[in-house]
């Protein structure tokens, strides 16, 4: 089922037991954290802070924090549920009787339902502040970790358009809020809206950009999936809700939204600004320094009456993303296997945050088929930032470590099976001597050069939560 805004699916949880209200103030700095660390790593409920400290509206978190959880969000009862659908639409055969051309209409009709459907007043607009009104501190930013240089805005749906080609952008990138009407924009030099954003300034154009919080969960995880360049995300949310995404044009900015989106933020990126972003205590276990970024100043921000503002805690794992990363695994598990059909399965680790390891089962037919796997695998998309790629037996079970790290540990002749190659490195490697390089290869990295581990890790402060859920560092 779709549902039809996040208060729909908070009510479905509270109504199973699955949410657990937080009547008593507590703050969003490192409070929250403590919280949401511990109750995740219990398999725990997700939370609804009614008074967060400083704050004008409720605090949604942990909402996707276990596989169940993450499967309601998108109205399915398991995950491989959607990939089962993807894989049945991918399905070439030419339909062979009635039966078969009923099946093909069936295909068909679920198409009919993907596109958006404009609308003209939204429940995201019936609260308007304008100009000095704006305020980012009515928004309960978490500010997770010690270090971290202020509150971050995290979940936050991102919308810009390429100024050529007009084609819309739906991502989830960090914000970090600088003051009470300007965020910062950690898009890495991979993303699609970067993209639009070096478009616009080579014309010595302004950039607009809306960002909406607290949309309907199909929607919040489609602007997280790994889609290619011209697939529009909002298509594949209302794949996944089996219904059209309703949308609004925005008040000042040439954008839509969601229209039943909690909070809106409207502005502009101007050409050539950039403000000092971070750090950020990151999923890789480490603070992420201090880097240029461009500054979004706010101009309008909309939102419903009595809103509830969603937010996600971002750390080493096990964090709420973990569900999230596993939904995209498993969903995308057919298209993977399209373009590489000796795939059977594959399990990318969240110890690994979901791109650092894969672990594939493939149908063996020759010598040399795993290196073969590997590079193909090493061209398809995102996951060509996987630094390591483990090739197993199609009767392995990939999401049995013990027995993968058997087969690896025991069965391989690592001078004859090991592969190393070199390519691309998520942005936040800490990992890595050059910035998106992975170690020893040389490029031209268009954000600042950083070449020396040891400097780069006197920078990066390694962290980790305590037992009793509060931050540590050495």
């Amino acid at each position: 089922m779709a549902w039809a805004d996040l208060r729909a699916f908070l009510t479905h949880l509270d109504r199973g037991g699955d949410l657990r209200r937080v009547r008593v103030p507590v703050d969003p700095r490192l409070e929250v954290t403590e919280i949401v660390t511990r109750v995740v790593r219990a398999g725990g409920p997700a939370l609804l802070f009614e008074k967060p400290k400083g704050a004008d509206m409720p605090l949604a978190i942990n909402l996707f924090g276990t596989e169940a959880r993450m499967a309601a969000a998108l109205g399915v009862e398991r995950l491989d549920d959607i990939g089962t659908r993807i894989g049945e639409l991918l399905r070439p055969e030419l339909p062979v009787g009635l039966g078969g051309l009923r099946s093909a209409l069936g295909k068909a009709a679920q198409l009919t339902s993907l596109p958006p459907r404009k609308v003209r007043t939204a429940p995201c607009q019936e609260v308007v502040l304008k100009g000095s009104d704006v305020d980012l501190d009515l928004l309960p930013g978490v500010h997770a970790w010690p270090r971290d240089g202020g509150p971050f805005l995290n979940l936050g749906l991102t919308h810009t358009k390429h100024p050529e080609t007009g084609a819309r952008n739906l991502g989830m990138y960090r914000l970090q809020q600088h003051d009470s009407r300007t965020v910062g924009m950690h898009w890495q030099i991979h993303k699609d809206s970067n993209a639009h954003h070096a478009v616009a300034e080579r014309r010595g154009e302004r950039l607009p950009v809306a960002i909406a919080f607290g949309c309907d969960p199909a929607v919040t995880y489609a602007s997280s999936a790994p889609l290619p360049a011209d697939i529009d995300e909002y298509l594949f949310a209302g794949f996944l809700r089996r219904e059209r995404v309703e949308m609004v044009d925005c008040l000042t900015v040439p954008l839509q939204v969601p229209a039943n989106a909690q909070v809106v933020l409207e502005g502009w990126l101007e050409p050539g600004e950039r403000i000092p972003e971070g750090p950020f205590g990151d999923h890789t276990g480490f603070y992420t320094p201090i880097e240029p970024f461009p500054a979004l100043h706010i101009d309008v921000m909309t939102m419903q009456r009595d809103p509830v503002f969603q937010s996600i805690v971002v750390g080493r794992p096990p964090q709420e993303d973990g569900p999230m990363g596993k939904a995209t695994e498993r969903i995308f598990l057919p298209l993977i296997r399209m373009m590489i059909p000796e795939i059977v399965d594959y399990d990318l680790p969240e110890a690994g945050v979901f791109h650092n390891c894969a672990i594939v089962s493939i149908e063996k037919r020759f010598p040399k088929h795993a290196q073969k796997v590997m590079n193909a695998v090493w061209g398809a998309g995102l996951l060509s930032l996987s630094k390591l790629i483990v090739v197993v037996d199609a009767d392995c079970d990939v999401h049995d470590y013990h027995e993968v790290a058997w087969r690896a540990f025991g069965n391989v002749d690592y001078a004859h099976d090991l592969v190393t190659t070199v390519g691309p490195v998520d942005h936040l490697d800490h990992a890595s001597y050059e910035q998106s390089t992975p170690s020893g290869a040389s490029s031209t990295p268009t954000a600042p050069r950083r070449t020396k581990p040891s400097c780069r890790r006197t920078r990066r402060a390694r962290w980790w939560p305590s037992p009793a859920g509060g931050a540590c560092r050495s």
